[in-house]
């Protein structure tokens, strides 16, 4: 892979969150993620809800690597599906994932961090919204936070610099098609 030698430099970081009942919310933060990639960027997914399949994004990040680092520490849908796993188990992890961001902000290793579906975390009560709170406040002013999942708290929209809802129009699903590899996951 080729190496990129530029890197811009983020003066002020966005809070951004991607929300709403439509398809298309992970896809807009992996969608920066490409843009981020090509400014020489290092951008960090953490992955809240996902864990327990297998993605296609997984696979996207080794080709991006160094620039681009998934983590999934969810496990799994959480009662829907398959799930079999106690709400303890779930809990912990969504409470371990949000420690794990908070020390990635941190870290200054990355300029781009991306909290995939902690807003779905929160919404099913998981997470309390007080910890996404710190989350956000440790979030250094030159780095992008970008939080997705549908029902994202009014406390974490207020908080937040940018916000865009995904608004179901039409979905495959409604005519029985399953999602697919390469578009839906």
């Amino acid at each position: 892979m080729e190496k990129i030698d530029k890197k811009i430099e983020i003066r002020h970081g966005l809070t951004v969150v991607y929300t709403g009942n439509g398809k298309g919310k992970t896809t807009a933060a992996l969608g920066t993620v490409i843009r981020a990639v090509g400014y020489g960027l290092r951008v960090f997914m953490l992955q809240f809800v996902k864990g327990s399949w297998h993605y296609g994004e997984l696979d996207g990040a080794k080709l991006l690597a160094p620039y681009f680092v998934i983590e999934p520490m969810g496990k799994g849908f959480y009662k829907i599906l398959d799930d079999k796993l106690p709400e303890k188990e779930h809990r912990q992890a969504a409470l371990a994932a949000a420690d794990r961001a908070i020390a990635i902000l941190r870290s200054g290793e990355y300029d781009v961090v991306i909290l995939d579906e902690i807003n779905v975390a929160v919404m099913t009560g998981l997470l309390p919204v007080e910890k996404v709170f710190k989350i956000i406040e440790a979030r250094p002013e030159n780095v992008h936070l970008i939080l997705t999942g549908r029902g994202a708290p009014q406390e974490v929209i207020d908080r937040a610099d940018l916000v865009t809802e995904m608004r179901e129009i039409k979905h495959p699903y409604q005519k029985g098609k399953l999602a697919q590899k390469g578009i839906d996951f």
